[in-house]
């Protein structure tokens, strides 16, 4: 899944500051990260992708897939660039040759206008899955951006941990990691702390803002999330949504018009059946398997992650027949760790794309604003439908006459995010 998941406008004046600290001599003083176990400083003229392409301080094959074609992000913002990683004995992520997980990127422009915004990435990639819908677009304005690899990256994430849940609870723990650690360089960097610190991100990355707002919310002045992936013990979750979407895609496209019935019943929305295709080969069968080894293991016994594609009525073990009401306890426990309340204690915005066909905005976007307001904390959560919107906007070209980007959404909802906390 890491190749499967995710504007220029000045929206707000700022007032920018000079950072207290300045490069040495000889080209760049090293800023120390707390909690790191190594961390590496670059003073570089530009801190976007324009720049850290060329310098090798981003991937794009980590961002690969998450704009649309064409996309022009902001350009031109110096500063410095920390990266570098966490302890820890997970050795996933490959960047920079160290073979190590809880990397981290973080990035103190020049001019600071005060802010930081924090990111987690979606699906399995790494920290720098977000340098083109998110960071670019906040260090143009002015914050500093931090960026995590959630502490496991790849197909084999669920490897991660000793017992289910462990890998995805972990994602949670780096978040709250670097948040801290980068609250501390920013202030050291700048001689005083972040007035407003903001979490941010798409799918994966969205859940985790979520569950920081609702489980660590004096860390943060607000968030806003995109597509954003929903846990709950009793569903909607990713492994009750799916299995009904792998059952009937096959039919549909094999001329069934009982299974094109079923998938709008399952919560796939009407006109999004130009994606179907594309989600069925490359994210369902993939999320289902992944998500499913991490939680309920014991289900394919020894095999690991599944069987791929595996027919409907396959029998034991087949992802596509997988039915979750059904599974033990310990499996509906494993899923109740890593569930979300919509115990919101700071403001959140969400914007979700009318025609997602990966997370179904009835049974997430939706769901997830039920479950805010039924915790009596309506008032702290906006949810915007975007019209046309798919999962990521790396798959509008599969539709370009039904699907629009969303990233012009989300840069306005961050305007609308910041003039309101």
């Amino acid at each position: 899944m890491r190749r499967m998941l995710l504007l220029v406008p000045a929206l707000l004046a700022t007032t920018l500051a000079a950072p207290a600290a300045a490069a040495d001599a000889d080209g760049c003083t090293a800023v120390r990260v707390p909690g790191a176990e190594h961390s590496t400083t670059a003073c570089l003229t530009d801190l976007t992708t324009a720049g850290t392409v060329s310098t090798g301080h981003t991937d794009p094959a980590d961002w690969a897939g998450l704009e649309a074609p064409g996309t022009v992000t902001p350009s031109g913002v110096p500063g410095v660039q920390i990266d570098g990683y966490f302890p820890d004995t997970s050795t996933t992520n490959t960047n920079h040759g160290w073979n190590h997980d809880s990397q981290f990127v973080i990035r103190l422009p020049k001019r600071w206008n005060g802010g930081l915004v924090v990111a987690g990435p979606p699906s399995t990639r790494e920290q720098y899955a977000n340098d083109r819908i998110i960071s670019d677009q906040v260090l143009a304005r002015g914050y500093a951006y931090a960026a995590t690899d959630k502490g496991n990256t790849g197909l084999q994430m669920y490897r991660d941990g000793r017992r289910p849940g462990d890998a995805i609870m972990e994602w949670h723990h780096r978040v709250t990691q670097l948040t801290r650690a980068a609250e501390r360089v920013a202030a050291r960097h700048y001689g005083r702390a972040p007035r407003r610190t903001y979490a941010a991100g798409l799918s994966a990355g969205g859940y985790l803002v979520r569950w920081q707002l609702e489980h660590h919310p004096s860390l943060y002045d607000g968030g806003l999330d995109w597509n954003a992936l929903v846990f709950t013990a009793d569903g909607p979750n990713p492994l009750t949504t799916l299995p009904p979407a792998l059952r009937a895609y096959p039919r549909y496209a094999a001329g069934d018009g009982d299974a094109h019935s079923a998938m709008l019943n399952a919560g796939y929305p009407a006109g999004s059946e130009p994606v179907w295709g594309y989600n069925h080969k490359n994210q369902w069968d993939l999320l289902q398997r992944l998500i499913r080894e991490e939680l309920d293991p014991a289900y394919d016994g020894d095999t690991l992650a599944g069987t791929p594609f595996c027919p409907e009525g396959t029998g034991p073990g087949c992802d596509t027949d997988y039915d979750y009401g059904s599974r033990p306890s310990s499996v509906h426990r494993a899923v109740a760790r890593i569930s979300l309340t919509g115990r919101l204690t700071r403001p959140l915005i969400s914007i979700q794309g009318s025609l997602d066909a990966l997370l179904p905005p009835t049974e997430y976007g939706d769901h997830y604003h039920r479950m805010v307001a039924a915790s009596g904390r309506k008032s702290l959560h906006r949810l915007i439908t975007v019209p046309g919107g798919t999962h990521t906007d790396g798959m509008v070209p599969l539709a370009p006459g039904v699907l629009r980007p969303m990233l012009p959404s989300f840069v306005a909802a961050f305007a609308q995010l910041e003039a309101s906390s």
